[in-house]
């Protein structure tokens, strides 16, 4: 199954007799939780999703943004509706990040049939789709988190890969270059990483670029066939993100989910800065 679906192809899928459940990740980094915009309009059918409470555990020693409790995922999941044997669309309002958080976590739970809405809240306006303010009755669902069908790394997991393979950093050039760090206490990259912007994943309209478009930018970065690849952020948010866009690609990668908000904790872990890798 692909890993976006489009407006249009939404449009349909949403019409037919027993649509996917379809969530909405609204979430701005470092703002408010998105349940107020929720409120104030939506996909019809949506159900809002908290990405600081139920997509990612307390911030502390393992980064701004850590895996949750499974068992909690779990619970939070049900209570959104979500089946084990039913596809899963999710949606944000803008930069596609926490959505892409959502599609991760589901699919590393085990969840085989989820897909992003290519562009969120914006496409699907763009493309003519009403928004309402209902809030929908879901049932409860049975989806019960299998951890493992995704690759995950940890902090000495993802040094190792960025000597022996390719470790991708997503955050914005400056943060890896160390120019600025405005969120964590040490500025700069985890040593071997190579600097790619999630930014650049998608055009100016938010949606992803072309497949071949896609693997041709990651193959100028490194990813060859055969090239183990694990890609990192700040907090485990945009980086997810970028394995997103790798999928669409079609090129596996592993997520660092501590990111650099865990690596740069640890003054014991180096710290590389300027343009290259280090």
């Amino acid at each position: 199954m692909d890993a976006i679906i489009s407006a249009t192809e939404w449009a349909g899928e949403s019409a037919g007799e027993r649509p996917p459940t379809l969530l909405d990740i609204r979430y701005v980094p470092g703002g408010p939780p998105g349940r107020p915009e929720y409120r104030a309009g939506h996909l019809p059918g949506a159900v809002y999703v908290d990405m600081d409470s139920e997509l990612a555990g307390g911030p502390g020693a393992r980064g701004r943004h850590p895996l949750p409790d499974v068992a909690e995922f779990g619970a939070a999941m049900r209570r959104a509706g979500v089946r084990a044997d039913h596809p899963v669309v999710v949606y944000d309002g803008g930069l596609g990040w926490a959505a892409a958080r959502a599609w991760w976590l589901l699919r590393w739970a085990g969840h085989p049939f989820v897909r992003v809405l290519d562009g969120g809240l914006a496409a699907w306006t763009a493309a003519g789709g009403a928004l309402t303010t209902d809030e929908p009755a879901v049932a409860e669902g049975d989806f019960a988190p299998r951890p493992g069908a995704l690759p995950l790394l940890d902090a000495d997991e993802a040094a190792a890969l960025a000597r022996r393979g390719l470790l991708l950093d997503a955050r914005a050039g400056e943060r890896y270059r160390g120019e600025v760090e405005p969120l964590d206490a040490v500025a700069g990259h985890i040593p071997g990483a190579v600097s790619a912007p999630t930014a650049e994943n998608v055009g100016e309209d938010g949606r992803f670029r072309p497949a071949k478009d896609l693997a041709a930018r990651f193959g100028e970065l490194g990813a060859a066939d055969g090239t183990e690849v694990g890609v990192y952020c700040g907090s485990g948010v945009s980086a997810a993100h970028q394995v997103l866009a790798m999928a669409v690609a079609g090129i596996p990668a592993a997520l660092y989910v501590g990111s650099w908000s865990e690596w740069s904790s640890d003054p014991s872990r180096p710290v590389a800065t300027g343009a290259l890798p280090g």
